[in-house]
C-alpha cells in the first residue's frame, strides 16, 4: 500500500500537469484574440464558450486518464492518447454549444484553438521527456534541460535524476533498430545500472548523426579517445546478424582497448523460458565465435508433428533439450525416460508450467538394460520414434569401470533396438560421439560397437530406420569442462588442464540436439550423420578467455595448472572415420558417412566377446575383449605420439588475441 506522501506526490504531479494544460489552453486562446479580436457585445458569450471549451477538454482527458499515464515512460500511445481525447472534446464540443446556444462565434476559429491547443499539448510533454531524458549530460546543454526540468516536474525530479551520474556509461555498438531499442530502454529506466552515451557504427552515412540525442561515431582507432572523453566504461554489443570473424575482431579490439564488453541478446540460459533480449556478459560459447548451426526447423517440425516419441537420458543435457525442441514441434506424446529421477522431474516441470495441458509429456524412471523395465514401457506407449541419447559418458569414470561402460552404452542400446525391431518402432535415432572416432578409452570404445551395431540391424532387413548422429564436445552439460572451469575461478582457482596442448571441438546443446532431430528427420537407413564443425579450439585459449571475462587476469589472479593426460585421453579427437566417403545432405554443414556394415553373424561373434568377458568380471578382460571387436580402439601413446603430425592439431583455431 503507498504511503500518504507518495499518494500527494502523485496527485500533486497530475494536478500540475492539468494546471500546465489550462495556461497553455489560455495562451491559445490570447494568441486568437490578439490575432483576431473580439467583438465588444460578444465578450459575455466568447467567455462562456472559452470556459466550455476547456471543459470539454479537461472531462475528455480525465475520461480518458490522460493525467494517469507516466510521460517519461510513455512512447506513441501517450500522444495517441491526448489526440483521440481531444478529438472527442472536439465532437463534445459542437453539440453542447448548440445546446447552450453560443452561436455567435465562429466554428472554425474554435477548431483552430482545439486543434493548436492539442499541438501545445503534445510539445509540452514532448519536451518534458527530452529534459527528463538528457537533463543529466554535461556541460551547459545538461544545465538548460536541468533547469527546464524544474519547471516541467518540479526539484525532486532533478534530484532523481542527479543519481544517473552513479550509473555506469556505456557506448552502444551498432546504431541500428536494436541499439535503439537498448537505448531506450536504458533512458527510459531509472533503475538500470547503465546509461547510454553513444553509439558506434561502421555505416558512414550514420557516423556524424544522431538517435534519440545520442552521437554516432565511427569503428577504429580515433574513436576510442572520444570514448575516452566521454567517460565510457563499457561496450555493448547490439547487432543482430554480425559475422563471426567480424564479432571476434570488435570483442578482442575494445577489450585490449580496457573495456569490459558486454551483449544484448537472448539469454542462452533463459532464452526458452523468457524469449527476452538482456544485457549480459558474453557467454563462453559466443567466445567460439562460430557460425551456428542452421537447420529446416519448418521440414523438421512436420516430421515430428503428431507423433509419439520416446527419448532415453531424456534428463541428461542433451536428452532434456530434445524433449524442450520437440515439445515446440507439436508431437502427440513425448516419453522421457532416464534411471536419474531428478532430472526427468525438473523438466517435467519446465514442460508443464511453459504448456500446461498442451503438451502430452511422460516421464518414466526405467535402466535401458533392464529387459523387463523397457518391455512395459514400449509396451504402454508404442513409440514411433526413439532417440536413444542414454549412456556412460565420462572417459575417465568408464576407465575405471570398464564393465559397466560395456553393460550399460553397449549391451543397453542392443536391447533398446530389438525391442523397437519388436514392438514395430519406425526410427531408431543415435546420439553418438567424435570420442567414438579411432577410440583411446573405453567409453569411445563402446560408442563405436553402438555404431556397429546400428549399422549391422540397419542391414538386416529390419523395418525400423537407423541413424546415428556423431558430434564434438557440447558447451555446458554436465560434467563438461566449462562448469568445471567456472567452480573453480569461483572458488578462487587455479584452473586445472590435463595438457595445454589438448583440442577438441565444440558445439552448443540446442546445436547438438537440432542436429540430431534434423539428421533423424532425414535419414534413409543405416546413415551415420557428422558435422563439419569448423576448426577444433584449444581448451587452453578457452580457460583465458573465461577467466578474462570474469573481470581476472590469468596468472596474476587465476593460475592455470596442467595435471598431465588422464588414463584413456588424447590430445585431440577426430569426427570422420573415412573422410573419402562423405557426401552432403541439404544442409552445407552436416554430412553422412555410411561405412560398410558387418553381417548379423558377425556382430553375434563380437558380442558373444563381449558377454564373456563381462562373466570375468575383470576390467582389463573386458578392455582386451573390446580392442578385439573394434579394430580402430587404438592405445592413446599410439595417437598421441603422432598428434604434432595431425591435421586437427595443426588446424586448431587460437581464440586468445
Amino acid at each position: 500500500m503507498m504511503s500518504v506522501s507518495e499518494v500527494g506526490k502523485k496527485l500533486k504531479i497530475r494536478w500540475l500537469l492539468m494546471a500546465y494544460d489550462i495556461a497553455v489552453f489560455l495562451l491559445v486562446v490570447a494568441f486568437m484574440v490578439s490575432a483576431y479580436g473580439v467583438h465588444a457585445e460578444d465578450v459575455v458569450e466568447f467567455w462562456e464558450t472559452v470556459f466550455a471549451t476547456l471543459l470539454c477538454l479537461l472531462f475528455c482527458r480525465v475520461m480518458g486518464n490522460v493525467y494517469h499515464m507516466v510521460i517519461r515512460y510513455g512512447g506513441v500511445g501517450v500522444y495517441m492518447r491526448l489526440f483521440a481525447t481531444d478529438l472527442a472534446a472536439l465532437l463534445f464540443y459542437f453539440p453542447l454549444k448548440y445546446v447552450c446556444g453560443l452561436r455567435n462565434i465562429e466554428s472554425k476559429t474554435w477548431l483552430i484553438v482545439i486543434l493548436l491547443n492539442l499541438l501545445c499539448a503534445v510539445g509540452i510533454r514532448l519536451m518534458y521527456r527530452y529534459c527528463y531524458r538528457y537533463g543529466v549530460r554535461k556541460g551547459k546543454k545538461g544545465e538548460f534541460l536541468r533547469w527546464l526540468l524544474v519547471l516541467c516536474a518540479g526539484e525532486t525530479v532533478i534530484k532523481e535524476r542527479r543519481n544517473e551520474n552513479k550509473r555506469i556509461r556505456v557506448a552502444v555498438l551498432g546504431a541500428g533498430r536494436l541499439g535503439a531499442v537498448l537505448a531506450d530502454e536504458l533512458l527510459s529506466n531509472d533503475s538500470a545500472a547503465y546509461v547510454p552515451v553513444c553509439f558506434i557504427d561502421q555505416d558512414e552515412e550514420k557516423v556524424g548523426r544522431e538517435i534519440m540525442g545520442l552521437p554516432i561515431y565511427a569503428e577504429g582507432e580515433d574513436t576510442l579517445d572520444d570514448l575516452k572523453d566521454m567517460g565510457v566504461q563499457e561496450i555493448v554489443f547490439a547487432i543482430t546478424n554480425i559475422v563471426n570473424t567480424n564479432k571476434e575482431m570488435l570483442f578482442n579490439f575494445y577489450r585490449k582497448a580496457g573495456y569490459k564488453v558486454k551483449v544484448y541478446d537472448f539469454s542462452v540460459a533463459d532464452i526458452a523460458k523468457s524469449g527476452k533480449r538482456v544485457l549480459r556478459e558474453f557467454d563462453i560459447d559466443e567466445l567460439l565465435f562460430r557460425q551456428p548451426i542452421v537447420v529446416n526447423n519448418e521440414f523438421v517440425a512436420d516430421y515430428y508433428k503428431g507423433k509419439v516419441i520416446l527419448v532415453t537420458g531424456g534428463g541428461g543435457s542433451i536428452g532434456s533439450e530434445l524433449c524442450r525442441q520437440l515439445a515446440k514441434m507439436q508431437p502427440k506424446q513425448i516419453v522421457a525416460l532416464d534411471i536419474y529421477e531428478n532430472g526427468v522431474y525438473d523438466l517435467q516441470q519446465e514442460l508443464r508450467l511453459r504448456y500446461g495441458d498442451e503438451l502430452d509429456f511422460k516421464a518414466e524412471i526405467a535402466n535401458i538394460c533392464c529387459e523387463r523395465s523397457m518391455r512395459r514401457i514400449m509396451e504402454e506407449y508404442h513409440p514411433q520414434i526413439v532417440v536413444h541419447a542414454a549412456a556412460h559418458k565420462h572417459v575417465p569414470l568408464m576407465e575405471k569401470n570398464c564393465i559397466e561402460a560395456v553393460e550399460n552404452n553397449v549391451f543397453g542400446t542392443l536391447n533398446v533396438i530389438k525391442l523397437c525391431e519388436e514392438y514395430g518402432a519406425q526410427r531408431f535415432m543415435m546420439v553418438s560421439t567424435d570420442k567414438a572416432v579411432n577410440p583411446t578409452n573405453i567409453m569411445g570404445a563402446t560408442k563405436r560397437m553402438c555404431e556397429i551395431i546400428a549399422r549391422a540391424h540397419s542391414a538386416s532387413g529390419s523395418s525400423v530406420v537407423f541413424s546415428d548422429t556423431r558430434f564434438g564436445n557440447v558447451l555446458g552439460s554436465a560434467g563438461s569442462v566449462i562448469p568445471l572451469f567456472k567452480r573453480q575461478i569461483a572458488n578462487g582457482g587455479p584452473i586445472t588442464l590435463t595438457d595445454k596442448r589438448i583440442i577438441r571441438y565444440f558445439m552448443t546443446i540446442p546445436e547438438a540436439s537440432q542436429l540430431v532431430l534434423h539428421s533423424g528427420a532425414i535419414a534413409k537407413n543405416g546413415e551415420l550423420f557428422v558435422l563439419d564443425m569448423g576448426q577444433p579450439i584449444k581448451i587452453y585459449d578457452l580457460a583465458v578467455n573465461m577467466i578474462k571475462l570474469s573481470g581476472l587476469e590469468p596468472f596474476r589472479d587465476i593460475d592455470i595448472v596442467e595435471t598431465g593426460l588422464r588414463p584413456g585421453e588424447k590430445l585431440y579427437e577426430e569426427l570422420l572415420v573415412k573422410s573419402e566417403t562423405l557426401r552432403k545432405t541439404d544442409n552445407d554443414l552436416i554430412f553422412i558417412e555410411k561405412d560398410e556394415p558387418i553381417s548379423m553373424e558377425d556382430l553375434q561373434e563380437r558380442l558373444d566377446i563381449l558377454r564373456a568377458a563381462i562373466r570375468s568380471n575383470d576390467d582389463e578382460t573386458v578392455r582386451a575383449a573390446m580392442r578385439r571387436v573394434v579394430p580402430t580402439y587404438k592405445t592413446p601413446e599410439e595417437v598421441n605420439c603422432k598428434a604434432a603430425q595431425a591435421v586437427e592439431m595443426q588446424n586448431a583455431k587460437v581464440v586468445v588475441k
